[in-house]
């Protein structure tokens, strides 16, 4: 039986703690468990028993729902996984510079549901003109404005400042409410843009942008 030191000014503090030190402590004195008043949120007082098991109910309950959105986020980023291969396919069966451009404006506009795309290089590119392309031969010092990004580099996601998104995207400014701005290493930038303000915001997991972007960069250095 276990053995119990009283002393001056126990607190219930002090009690939890033997408790849990002394788990078999209710068996050694089963008369003590039937004056316990276990909580209850509606109707009378139910056993220990019962209340534990309620209690391990609710923990599996809790346990279940966390591993289904566990599941859920694994599953989202299994297909955007796949996505990023299937870019990347598109990307290597390209034979010129313009065929890879088009080629990844328009896997991003089918797979990835954007809204719009800005893809900004910095170099000339002949026999290719598009509402989603800038053309900037004069490399960072034709966009000012994305000086301080171009200067980094990790991925921009949220709201941009006007200036920035008429730059990108043109007359096309009034649809974008968020944005996912992206360096392609040094040849130049990539933007998308999105009418939904909670598709790209400044906690959102930029693993598969980084992916995008790098693969880009892979295929363009082949046309310099």
């Amino acid at each position: 039986m276990p053995e119990m030191t009283l002393k001056a000014g126990l607190e219930a503090m002090d009690v939890a703690e033997y408790l849990r030190k002394h788990p078999q402590f209710l068996k050694d004195f089963p008369e003590i468990a039937q004056e316990l008043v276990i909580p209850r949120e509606h109707g009378p007082a139910a056993s220990l028993t019962a209340y534990q098991l309620e209690a391990l109910r609710a923990r599996n309950q809790e346990l279940n729902e966390r591993l289904a959105d566990l599941i859920g986020v694994a599953t989202d980023n299994e297909q955007l996984m796949v996505r990023v291969h299937s870019l990347t396919l598109t990307l290597l069966r390209a034979d010129t510079l313009v065929d890879t451009c088009r080629g990844f404006v328009a896997a991003l506009n089918e797979d990835f549901d954007t809204d719009l795309v800005c893809l900004g290089l910095f170099r000339e590119v002949a026999d290719l003109d598009a509402p989603w392309l800038l053309a900037l031969p004069q490399g960072h010092a034709a966009l000012p404005e994305f000086a301080e990004f171009l200067a980094r580099n990790e991925p921009l996601c949220g709201r941009l400042a006007q200036d920035k998104l008429d730059r990108l995207f043109g007359t096309r400014t009034g649809r974008v409410q968020s944005c996912a701005l992206l360096k392609i290493g040094e040849r130049g930038l990539l933007a998308i843009g999105s009418d939904d303000i909670n598709r790209f915001h400044p906690g959102i997991g930029t693993i598969f942008l980084k992916l995008i972007a790098q693969a880009l960069d892979a295929a363009l250095a082949r046309f310099d």
